[in-house]
């Protein structure tokens, strides 16, 4: 699946699909949790900024 995809198309995958899709070899299943928590965070903070709800699944 696509990052695009995952944000989109309205399965629930949500931001974690994203990190998932980009860097999940390095980062999901416990690689590198601080790193998602950072991406997380960011992406929490980007969504306050535009005013929207940051959606469920964040992590991987």
């Amino acid at each position: 699946m696509t990052a695009h995809n995952a944000m989109v198309n309205g399965h629930g995958h949500g931001f974690g699909e994203t990190i998932r899709s980009i860097n999940g070899a390095l980062e999901c299943g416990g690689r590198n949790p601080a790193q998602v928590q950072s991406r997380v965070g960011n992406y929490r903070r980007f969504t306050a900024v535009l005013g929207v709800a940051p959606g469920g699944n964040l992590t991987c």
